[in-house]
């Protein structure tokens, strides 16, 4: 403030307006009070409280990220449990002071949380929580049990790990040991369903080309044994661990995962899944299919943030790509540069790098779509990429995907869902393919499978930031079937999960202005101005790839809501 006041408080209302209010609303908060730089809300549970928290906190890295360290706004989340009293337009109780004392103790960016918050949490947020001990607190008699989370939100540097002579070589791509899922059932006679869950997911992960899977025989060496995370993966040479167990009782099956960074002792994931028993290998066939695709982003997110703590110099192909589609998935102006100079690079210098190629090609066509860049200046390079990354490895799924997505913009449906399929028949764990084949279908009017497909992918996937552009096209899918409320729900999702991207605030604004609520459809044009002031009539119709059938439907939406 005392650098730039104005500049602060913009940013501030920015946060509020972009971030904080809408990420509250949706996972059902109340605002009873805001400061100057603090607030106060209440949730319906402690998960959605925990839930909202950890998305605003990302968020706001993601829009600090681009901007130097004396510009970047942090704030310190608490989150407390208990009883609470409403009086007037405040809020008061235990709860309300655990909550503020949580605050306190909360690193800037980070989350602090009390212990019974955490045991009503367990893992049905997706992160590790560090256990923080009790802390002595102001106005209480006894200590209160801490846990948080750091600012990283589950990510650490891996070269801050000890460097172990004696370990052997961890391969130059992601690498991982699946040990062998606990049987928590009490019942020695299903050995046999955790030892099944093992097994398949090895496979599965197994046919995911860039990433190294040690052997069955190696991962069940450690079966029923104590084994210390660092130790293992030393002995294999590995840099992460899947673990898990699996608890059946009657009908119905628990399974638990989580992915350990082996070296920083950091997890980067983790998820439960509870089934019925009415088919064994269908359930196998599911978790295997859901763990398999909800562990591939990860993997990417993790190494992409470990390649950034390197110099430019030592970076191998591989790395350079992840570091890139790290940046890339941020979705600001600045890191879509940083990602495709670094692309450039990787083809540069490794012009034999089919990943390099398939991966420069899909994000050149997809910042033409989402308005970091002209369309037209987009195509010919892509198209030529991509067919180079088929030339150099045509069993690559991101080689089809970016051809599909170059048909896709070409408004060419049939050519765009045959080179998705081929990547979904390369990789049936692919979300990405499945879920983009389903926006291609979307922009076609084919709302049914679209959704179909989209819906796929956000289940496999739960939390990958793509989701943010299926949400969107879930939300075309809707507008054109003519069920424009539902439009509006989905793309209210699609610019809270993504709100620099351009594409959700366009059919958000044509969803509102057919709904009838045309006030609305006018203050989110007046945003779509913001970020696009050279927006119009003419420029969607040129650059947003509806196919000739649909395009009218949606110009009548923005057109009602004042574009020309």
């Amino acid at each position: 403030m005392e650098a730039d006041e104005q500049g602060t408080l913009a940013r501030l209302r920015s946060l509020r307006r972009d971030v904080f209010q809408p990420v509250t609303k949706q996972h059902g908060g109340r605002i009873f009070k805001t400061t100057g730089d603090g607030a106060l809300v209440e949730f319906p549970s402690a998960v959605d409280a925990v839930k909202s928290a950890i998305e605003i906190q990302r968020s706001l890295a993601a829009r600090n990220a681009p901007l130097p360290e004396s510009q970047r706004l942090a704030l310190r989340i608490g989150v407390g449990l208990g009883d609470v009293i409403i009086e007037g337009g405040d809020l008061y109780g235990k709860g309300v002071i655990v909550a503020a004392r949580m605050q306190v103790l909360a690193e800037p960016g980070g989350i602090c949380i009390s212990g019974s918050v955490h045991e009503h949490v367990g893992d049905a947020v997706g992160v590790a929580f560090e256990d923080f001990g009790s802390q002595n607190v102001k106005n209480f008699d006894r200590p209160i049990r801490c846990f948080r989370l750091r600012p990283s939100l589950g990510t650490a540097d891996a070269n801050a790990a000890p460097h172990l002579d004696s370990a052997p070589r961890i391969p130059d791509k992601p690498s991982i040991a699946v040990l062998p899922f606990q049987n928590m059932s009490g019942d020695r006679e299903q050995e046999y369903f955790a030892d099944g869950i093992t097994e398949d997911i090895i496979t599965a992960l197994s046919h995911i080309r860039w990433l190294f899977v040690i052997a069955r025989n190696s991962s069940f060496a450690y079966k029923e044994r104590a084994v210390d995370a660092k130790q293992v993966a030393r002995q294999l040479g590995v840099r992460y661990l899947l673990e898990g167990s699996v608890r059946k009782v009657g009908d119905r099956v628990r399974i638990t995962a989580q992915l350990v960074d082996a070296q920083s002792g950091v997890h980067h994931w983790a998820e439960h899944y509870d089934r019925d028993l009415a088919d064994i290998f269908g359930v196998q066939d599911e978790i295997t299919r859901s763990v398999a695709a909800a562990i591939e982003p990860r993997l990417l997110a993790a190494e992409g943030i470990r390649a950034l703590s390197r110099p430019p110099a030592d970076l191998d192909a591989w790395d350079m790509v992840t570091r890139a589609m790290s940046r890339f998935w941020r979705l600001t102006a600045p890191d879509v540069e940083a990602a495709l100079a670094l692309l450039k690079e990787a083809v540069a210098r490794h012009p034999d790098y089919g990943p390099a190629h398939s991966m420069l090609a899909f994000c050149l066509v997809m910042t033409g779509h989402f308005g970091y860049r002209p369309l037209f200046e987009v195509p010919k390079l892509a198209v030529d990429l991509a067919r180079r990354a088929v030339e150099l490895d045509d069993s690559d799924p991101w080689a089809y995907l970016a051809l599909g997505y170059v048909a896709f913009v070409a408004r060419q449906t049939d050519d765009a869902a045959a080179q998705f399929r081929r990547a979904v028949e390369l990789n049936p764990n692919f979300a990405a393919a499945h879920g983009y084949w389903g926006y291609a279908l979307a922009f076609d009017g084919q709302s049914e499978e679209a959704i179909e497909r989209m819906s796929l992918a956000m289940r496999m996937s739960p939390h990958d930031r793509q989701n943010a552009i299926y949400m969107g096209g879930m939300a075309v899918s809707h507008y054109l079937a003519g069920r424009y409320e539902l439009a509006v729900d989905w793309a209210r999702k699609a610019v809270q999960q993504g709100p620099s991207v351009t594409a959700p605030h366009r059919i958000l604004c044509a969803s509102l202005a057919q709904a009838g609520r045309v006030d609305e459809a006018r203050a989110v044009l007046a945003r779509m101005r913001e970020m696009q002031p050279y927006i119009s009539v003419d420029w969607v119709e040129r650059m947003v790839p509806y196919t000739a059938a649909r395009m009218p439907h949606f110009l009548d939406g923005l057109k009602k809501a004042g574009l020309t």
